[in-house]
């Protein structure tokens, strides 16, 4: 003989986080969650101690609190596209897109002794380069460079009063 039992209910499974509350118990479950974003808000450095209070900045060890760092934001930098004319058509054949450069401007003078060369931009990536056969006859060539906008202004000052080199880095 077989006892007699309440039935099987499927479906019970999607209202178990809900149970709480159906049951009459909605304010332990309100408190919860009302603790859990203010842990969360909290955690994220809102709500961290500058230093107003507890001695002005003193921890009760007498050791000084610094406020929490947060991390510096992302910040992006808009690159633009520079063409660059390079005095070295034959270091240019050595280059691929992609490869990182650093640009270094020589004075142009007749004697070669009239300034230093200094760099003008550092790991600049190569976006293209020409194609064999497209040089000009003083034997330079035209790269274009990746670099932010303030880069791209230096290397155009410097490639009218410069020749101009490049070094893979």
């Amino acid at each position: 003989m077989v006892p007699a039992f309440e039935p099987v209910r499927g479906g019970g499974a999607r209202r178990r986080p809900f149970r709480a509350l159906g049951r009459g118990r909605r304010a332990p479950v309100v408190l919860l969650a009302v603790t859990v974003a203010a842990l969360a808000v909290a955690g994220s450095g809102a709500g961290t101690d500058t230093g107003a209070s507890a001695g002005a900045g003193a921890s009760p060890s007498g050791a000084a609190v610094t406020p929490r760092a947060r991390p510096p934001a992302a910040v992006t930098v808009r690159l633009v596209s520079a063409p660059v004319r390079i005095a070295d058509a034959e270091t240019v054949r050595l280059l691929r897109a992609g490869d990182r450069v650093d640009v270094i401007a020589a004075p142009n003078s007749p004697m070669g002794g009239a300034g230093e060369a200094r760099v003008v931009a550092t790991g600049a990536r190569v976006a293209e380069v020409p194609r064999s056969g497209e040089t000009r006859s003083d034997g330079g060539a035209l790269v274009v460079l990746s670099v932010p906008r303030s880069t791209a202004a230096a290397l155009a000052g410097a490639g009218v009063t410069s020749q101009l080199a490049v070094t893979l880095c």
